[in-house]
């Protein structure tokens, strides 16, 4: 029995010395975190504060300038129409131009295509007489009313069978917005809105309003070399007379080889999304642009179709008038 107490009582006593020290540790524990709490509910109602979140602002509005906007931490007004430069014109390119005309001011482009293509096993020709593209600047320097309209002969070659149809497109409105100027490697920015009115020829009309919009942007890298780039959406039908939504993607590389004389090279392609038969084309295109004064500038262009579904090859020249 004596061996039995001597064996349990130490254990007894280490058990209970155990849980004494347990007992004191959670009850200095839960102490501490009690008055944890209540410090930080006294330290929070104490020192409550609203924070504002710091915004960054990219752009700043300055419809006062030439272009809508200008970029965050520029000084004054840059950008916007220079009617002491030469003008900046649609033709001969793709790609439409990043400036605007200027309040007040009318500029007239027009020229000549012609276009040879294959459209399911047949032989078609195109020539696009005129090209007429009226621009107006109006409300502001950032702001340009644009018209466009040419007439349009089809020829049409499929072995025994031949025709040559003669119209008119649909007559085009829209509306530009110059949105900055450059500003290191940020771009100069201008948005085209547009539509076509159906007033063609039953051959070449659409038979509906066909909407679109147009974003460019130019870079110039130095005195020689300029970059400016587009990227478009707008309605279009196909051959089943199905409408889609054409996409269409341009870069351009302008070269200012005289101080009358430029060139440009470029790429582009149409993209047709929801269409039947329409497909993909890739085009380079490539010319020349000659200014006789300031307000008056010729151009001649041409180019080829980079797959199979693109038109063979086309040609083209034009004129381009300023009055300031």
């Amino acid at each position: 029995m004596c061996n039995f107490c001597l064996r349990v009582w130490p254990g007894l006593f280490v058990y209970i010395a155990l849980f004494c020290c347990a007992g004191k540790t959670n009850a200095e524990t839960g102490e501490t975190l009690f008055d944890q709490s209540l410090l930080a509910s006294d330290f929070v109602e104490a020192h409550e504060c609203e924070c504002e979140v710091p915004r960054f602002r990219l752009l700043n509005f300055s419809p006062e300038c030439g272009t809508l906007f200008q970029w965050r931490g520029s000084t004054g007004c840059q950008g916007g129409p220079q009617l002491n430069q030469p003008l900046q014109t649609d033709r001969p390119n793709f790609t439409s131009t990043s400036v605007t005309v200027g309040k007040g001011v009318t500029q007239l482009e027009f020229g000549y295509t012609y276009l040879d293509s294959e459209e399911l096993g047949a032989d078609v020709k195109y020539q696009s007489f005129g090209e007429f593209l009226y621009r107006r600047g109006i409300v502001a320097d950032w702001m340009e009313f644009r018209l466009s309209f040419s007439p349009l002969e089809q020829s049409t070659d499929a072995g025994l069978y031949q025709n040559t149809t003669f119209g008119s497109q649909d007559l085009g409105l829209a509306l530009q917005f110059a949105l900055t100027p450059q500003q290191g490697v940020l771009p100069e920015m201008a948005l085209i809105t547009s539509m076509s009115v159906p007033t063609g020829s039953s051959a070449f009309t659409a038979n509906q309003v066909e909407t679109g919009i147009d974003l460019v942007y130019a870079w110039t890298l130095n005195d020689f070399v300029n970059v400016a780039a587009s990227t478009q959406g707008y309605g279009d039908i196909d051959d089943s007379g199905e409408s889609f939504l054409e996409i269409a993607q341009s870069c351009s590389v302008g070269y200012t080889l005289t101080e009358k004389l430029g060139a440009f090279t470029e790429w582009f392609v149409l993209i047709p999304s929801g269409a039947r038969t329409a497909r993909t084309e890739h085009y380079f295109d490539a010319g020349f642009t000659y200014l006789i004064t300031n307000n008056l500038q010729l151009d001649l262009s041409a180019g080829v179709g980079l797959n199979d579904a693109a038109s063979a090859y086309f040609v083209g020249a034009g004129c381009s008038i300023r009055f300031p």
